[in-house]
């Protein structure tokens, strides 16, 4: 086959039909809309499709996924994401068959890599403690709005352990102050409601002192920039990065280690998997299972400086 740059025609119009599918039935963020199309954009390149003739879906072989699966692997790409990339392929060749685009996927059957098994960043709880410390809470005359801001982000991101997106796209309308809980809306727009603590709502309730002077009249996000719309992810990132360096924290501390930390430091003093699990938004619990390996070394440790018999001498 001859190689070409991009998709055209019919090619071109099933992946249209295929990333509308993605955002309008099965919901999916702007983010992960994009990630397939990546991925899929890649996919076709490495396949070396020829515009030359009428192409089918059906020219692409089991053999020709198996050596770009080799290829990839050798370029240094891992096994996580060429899962991630087989997964995308497979998604559309289910969606090609599903209306007689294909008669059947070329992915099926095409093992990935095995991924090496990589624990997710966590902070402990002192750590935790330092980060938060001497925030706008304590400090309200010494603060900036952006600090005040920065401080009541963070508190409902460890709070609630949620996903940078989930904290981004919070509205004012979402806090519910007398159950003192927010609606989030999660991955493939699932919403749920989940609790937080009196450390988030006093910063919250600072930070909506400080809001009306930073935000444009008609923005409903509860978070917002100097300019007065939305914060964007990036300047979430930002702002956490700058906070950490702040606070004397060396590690390169990013969101999801947030969310990281609360599902580890809640599954630690519950040991409730389930109760995890919704407060996280897992659709499957094997999802949740890695928090599972955090508390067990947690374990491991407290046995190795607690047994007579593992001490170290």
């Amino acid at each position: 086959m001859t190689s070409v740059t991009q998709e055209t025609g019919l090619l071109n119009e099933d992946l249209q039909r295929f990333f509308s599918y993605l955002q309008s039935e099965r919901r999916y963020s702007i983010h992960t809309v994009s990630a397939y199309r990546r991925d899929i954009t890649h996919f076709l390149k490495c396949c070396s499709l020829d515009e030359t003739r009428d192409i089918s879906w059906d020219d692409i072989k089991q053999a020709d996924i198996r050596r770009c699966v080799a290829m990839l692997h050798r370029q240094g790409l891992s096994g996580k994401s060429l899962q991630r990339w087989l997964s995308s392929i497979r998604s559309l060749y289910k969606f090609l068959c599903r209306f007689k685009r294909a008669t059947n996927s070329p992915a099926v059957g095409v093992p990935a890599p095995k991924a090496a098994k990589r624990l997710p960043d966590t902070l402990n709880a002192d750590e935790i403690n330092q980060l938060l410390s001497n925030t706008a809470i304590e400090t309200e005359s010494r603060n900036s709005k952006h600090n005040i801001r920065d401080t009541a982000m963070m508190e409902l991101m460890y709070a609630c352990g949620l996903r940078l997106s989930e904290l981004s796209g919070l509205n004012l309308q979402d806090i519910d102050w007398q159950q003192q809980t927010i609606q989030v809306t999660g991955k493939g727009q699932k919403q749920r409601r989940l609790p937080f603590g009196r450390k988030a709502r006093d910063a919250v309730k600072l930070w909506l002192k400080q809001r009306p002077l930073a935000s444009k009249d008609s923005e409903s996000a509860l978070f917002v920039s100097s300019r007065g719309t939305r914060l964007c992810n990036s300047s979430i990132q930002k702002r956490l990065k700058k906070m950490a360096l702040t606070q004397g924290i060396n590690t390169n501390v990013y969101p999801h280690m947030l969310r990281h930390s609360f599902a580890s430091h809640i599954l630690e003093s519950s040991k409730d998997l389930r109760a995890v699990q919704e407060l996280l938004g897992h659709a499957n619990l094997s999802t949740t299972q890695v928090y599972t390996h955090l508390d067990f070394q947690h374990l491991a440790g407290v046995y190795d400086d607690a047994h007579p018999r593992a001490r170290k001498k």
